[in-house]
């Protein structure tokens, strides 16, 4: 089953493992927002389109059904995880290697074809990035805050609390590291 979806699925159907017993679902604007809170901190949230795609998918493969009418596009339909999705999930937890991370880093690409512009402009790029990382940790340190209390061991939010805090973490060494460059081309400059 695992070879069968891509990623994204996997991801959506994570977050909809939140939801309790007693929920009612999630439709695919609130799935697309809980991804957009979260998931945009260490993977791609998907497109608003994408959701549904992935979610017809996952409807088709019996891992998520509805609980409830929807509009006449489908729109509004409140989704739920089954146990048959409760139960891949945790086969795909288990089972499937979790891979190595692709270092897709568009500043860094820039960096290296750097000899094409002059220090100022390649300053300000990483003084602009600079600033973007301390705004998405300032953004995390919020999504993190809201986690605790929820966040001990055995409790619903304590593995994203773990995720959050290495978060924290990376956008740290990006600054650290994002810092160090720039002396380093300061230093050059002179």
């Amino acid at each position: 089953m695992s070879q069968d979806l891509p990623i994204t699925s996997w991801a959506l159907l994570g977050l909809l493992s939140f939801d309790g017993e007693d929920a009612v679902g999630m439709t695919g604007y609130e799935l697309k927002q809980r991804a957009d809170f979260t998931l945009r901190f260490y993977w791609v949230s998907p497109a608003m389109s994408q959701v549904y795609t992935e979610l017809r998918r996952l409807h088709d493969a019996g891992l998520v059904a509805p609980d409830g009418p929807s509009d006449s596009r489908g729109r509004g339909t409140r989704w739920s995880l089954t146990d048959a999705g409760r139960a891949a999930l945790e086969e795909w937890m288990r089972e499937t290697p979790a891979g190595f991370p692709v270092f897709k880093h568009p500043v860094a690409l820039r960096l290296m074809v750097g000899h094409l512009a002059d220090h100022a402009t390649l300053e300000r790029m990483l003084e602009e990035y600079a600033g973007e990382v301390a705004s998405a940790r300032a953004d995390l340190a919020d999504v993190r805050s809201s986690l605790e209390g929820a966040d001990a061991p055995g409790e619903p939010f304590h593995h994203p609390s773990l995720v959050a805090d290495w978060g924290l973490a990376h956008f740290d060494s990006e600054a650290e590291i994002t810092r160090h460059v720039l002396d380093r081309l300061r230093e050059e400059e002179r």
